[in-house]
């Protein structure tokens, strides 16, 4: 297969199911940005972290395509005609979502309580990981916009959200594993 096929080249492409769409469309978006968010994760976690949570980010890698399989497919095109699903994967269901939920809450059992917002920084590889993070709430912006069109998952949207959350306590996790300090956010006073 090659890797161009030339059948964009007019600004429209194909969603999963053979529907036609311009490359700006708000599905492609949205499948777009998990495809960013993805990549950024890959750069997380091509740091020298520790492996728990290296293994978590490849985890969440695949489950991102998962996600993005399921944006690219519209809600009338989910299934054949034969009535069988037509991706064929796993869809994110409520055990990814505890999955994050429980990461969570172990990796905050001995992080020092915030007490300020926390200024994005201290380290490149938390740096990265805010990044990532800031990428994952544009994608559930794109999606919850995206489900006021067209039915998504209501998994998916949940995912997205706590995944925001789990990358934000992990780089706190790291900034705590590289020895890095949290600048909080102190808003400046007027006199």
């Amino acid at each position: 297969m090659k890797i161009y096929t030339k059948t964009g080249d007019s600004g429209q492409t194909s969603l999963f199911g053979g529907t036609r769409v311009p490359k700006y469309h708000l599905r492609i978006e949205a499948y777009g940005t998990v495809d960013e968010l993805n990549s950024y994760i890959g750069l997380l976690k091509d740091q020298n972290i520790p492996s728990p949570y290296a293994e978590n980010l490849l985890k969440i890698q695949n489950e991102l395509f998962t996600i993005g399989s399921t944006l690219a497919t519209p809600p009338n095109k989910e299934t054949l005609k034969s009535g069988k699903d037509r991706l064929g994967i796993p869809r994110i269901s409520s055990v990814e979502i505890l999955f994050l939920e429980e990461q969570i809450d172990e990796m905050e059992t001995d992080l020092p309580p915030m007490t300020h917002f926390i200024l994005p920084g201290g380290h490149q590889t938390v740096s990265f990981c805010h990044i990532a993070r800031c990428i994952c709430r544009r994608v559930e912006r794109l999606v919850v916009q995206l489900n006021d069109q067209e039915p998504v998952s209501e998994n998916v949207l949940k995912y997205l959200n706590r995944l925001s959350d789990y990358l934000f306590v992990l780089a706190r996790k790291l900034t705590q594993h590289y020895q890095a300090k949290e600048i909080p956010w102190v808003p400046r006073k007027d006199n």
